[in-house]
C-alpha cells in the first residue's frame, strides 16, 4: 500500500508544480491565449509516465492552439519538474484535454433551461423542490412540533445507541 500512496503523492506534487509553470514558467504565447488549470494528474505505478489532465476556457480554436502549446513545451515541463521534485527518474508529461467541466456546464444549462420550461407551463411534478400554486407542507402525521422533545417516545427516552462493531471494521 505503500506504493499507492507514492504515487498519489508525487501526483499531487506534479499538480501543484504544473499548476504554478502555467502561471509562471511557460511562455508560450499559444498558452496565455485561453484560461488553462490543471484537473487532474496520473501517474503510473512505476512513475515513469504521468497524464496531465488540463481544463481550457476559450474558443475551440483557442483550446487547440493552447493544447498543442502545452504538448510542445512538455520536455520543459519535464525538465522543470525534475528539478523541482528531485526525482531519480522524472515521468514522461503527457497533455490531454479535460472536458468535463464543459459538459457539467451544458448539463447544468440544460437542467436550467428544462426548470424554466416547466415553471412556465405549470407542468411542475409533485414533490419536486418548487410547486407553482402550492400551499406550506402539512405537518408530518404524528408529530407535535409543541411536544416535548423528551417526551416518551423521544430519543431520550430511548437510551443511548448501543454499541456495537463499526461498518467496515474487522477484528
Amino acid at each position: 500500500m505503500a506504493q499507492g500512496r507514492r504515487v498519489e503523492r508525487v501526483a499531487a506534487s506534479i499538480r501543484r508544480e504544473v499548476s504554478e509553470l502555467l502561471v509562471t514558467g511557460i511562455k508560450d504565447d499559444r498558452v496565455n491565449l485561453a484560461m488553462v488549470s490543471v484537473t487532474n494528474v496520473d501517474v503510473a505505478g512505476d512513475l515513469q509516465h504521468c497524464k496531465v489532465h488540463v481544463s481550457i476556457f476559450g474558443s475551440e480554436d483557442d483550446r487547440q492552439q493552447a493544447l498543442e502549446g502545452l504538448r510542445s513545451a512538455s520536455n520543459y515541463v519535464k525538465g522543470e519538474l525534475s528539478r523541482r521534485l528531485n526525482m531519480r527518474r522524472t515521468p514522461e508529461v503527457i497533455f490531454l484535454l479535460d472536458r468535463g467541466i464543459e459538459k457539467g456546464t451544458t448539463v447544468l444549462g440544460l437542467i436550467n433551461k428544462l426548470g424554466a420550461e416547466r415553471l412556465e407551463k405549470g407542468d411542475v411534478p409533485a414533490g419536486s423542490d418548487v410547486e407553482p400554486d402550492a400551499e406550506p407542507d402539512a405537518e408530518e402525521p404524528g408529530l407535535d412540533p409543541d411536544a416535548d422533545p423528551d417526551a416518551a417516545g423521544g430519543a431520550a427516552a430511548r437510551g443511548p445507541a448501543p454499541a456495537g462493531p463499526l461498518e467496515g471494521d474487522d477484528d
